[in-house]
């Protein structure tokens, strides 16, 4: 149990749902289109959380910088967005998760850097009723820096060392430490950023459900 606790903030990509599905729908729709085989959910996991950069690095070896990114850039994201919630799924227990933080008055939200164009239609198709959802648009900073989650710990009136921060990412880790808040790494993700255990995360857990025992 967290002392003090008073909300429970999440991740979206490899933390609250499994979105891999539908990303590497899209980066494998682009690969057949040039020609190449599709690669694997088990290859394109990893890279999950890391956006159009991670994505596209991984199935094109291309970064920001090459020419050819901005237009694989604009497909990708056209792609996505038409199948944005086809394959995604809330990871297994987080539903009763999300019940038991309700349950105990606590109050909850997402902070992502998935820009809000997509993780607004995104969270609404999965039926979920966050009291504060943070893009990677919504502040002038991503994570890992602090700036999304104080602002949903502001939007929620609670002070960030009575929040915990539930990730599946170093910088999920890094930018929870810098606000003061409580990071607890999400196992069970897509866990990009080397060795979790390297990360200074103050818990670890395996299934959405053990995080009740930090509640």
């Amino acid at each position: 149990m967290v002392q003090g606790l008073k909300s429970v903030l999440f991740d979206l990509d490899g933390t609250l749902a499994d979105t891999a599905p539908d990303l590497g729908y899209a980066l494998n729709r682009l690969r057949l289109d040039a020609g190449l085989d599709e690669l694997s959910m088990e290859e394109i996991r990893p890279q999950a959380s890391n956006g159009v950069r991670g994505l596209l690095g991984l199935g094109f070896g291309i970064s920001p910088e090459d020419e050819s990114f901005s237009g694989l850039r604009e497909k990708f994201l056209a792609i996505y967005m038409e199948n944005l919630c086809v394959g995604t799924r809330l990871f297994e227990g987080m539903d009763e998760l999300i019940g038991e933080i309700e349950r105990r008055g606590l109050s909850w939200g997402i902070v992502t850097n998935k820009p809000m164009r997509y993780t607004a239609p995104l969270v609404e198709k999965l039926g979920l009723h966050a009291q504060v959802v943070v893009g990677g648009d919504t502040c002038s900073r991503q994570k890992p820096h602090p700036d999304p989650l104080l602002h949903a710990a502001t939007q929620l009136s609670v002070s960030p060392a009575e929040c915990l921060y539930l990730g599946d990412d170093r910088r999920d880790v890094e930018a929870s430490l810098s606000a003061g808040m409580y990071p607890v790494v999400a196992n069970y993700g897509y866990l990009s950023g080397g060795k979790p255990e390297t990360w200074g995360a103050k818990a670890y857990i395996g299934h959405p459900m053990e995080l009740v025992d930090f509640l």
